[in-house]
């Protein structure tokens, strides 16, 4: 029984804060090492440990192809802000003189 409240305890003390809050309450985005890492509670006749981590690796992949692809699109939105400003600059400096 002992054992039992121990390992119920320190399962408690290892979550996080931002774990049990409601939808997109404090939460960052997850990385994908956050996936590889995660760890489930294997039971007497629970899922199979090795098709649930090929099934997080997956899911990493697909995560880091998404975040790498977000990451060139915020890119490519600062450079055409910064052109459009220049343009509108050099527009605007052309019908002032006129």
């Amino acid at each position: 029984m002992r054992n039992l409240i121990r390992r119920l305890a320190s399962r408690h003390d290892q979550r996080r804060p931002t774990e049990n809050a409601g939808p997109l309450q404090g939460r960052l985005p997850l990385r994908p090492w956050q996936i590889r890492d995660r760890c489930f509670n294997v039971r007497r006749h629970g899922l199979d440990p090795v098709e649930i981590r090929a099934f997080l690796h997956r899911v990493a992949d697909e995560l880091t192809v998404a975040q790498t692809a977000l990451v060139a699109v915020q890119e490519e939105n600062v450079r055409i802000k910064n052109a459009l400003r220049a343009w509108q600059s050099a527009q605007s400096a052309n019908h002032r003189y006129r």
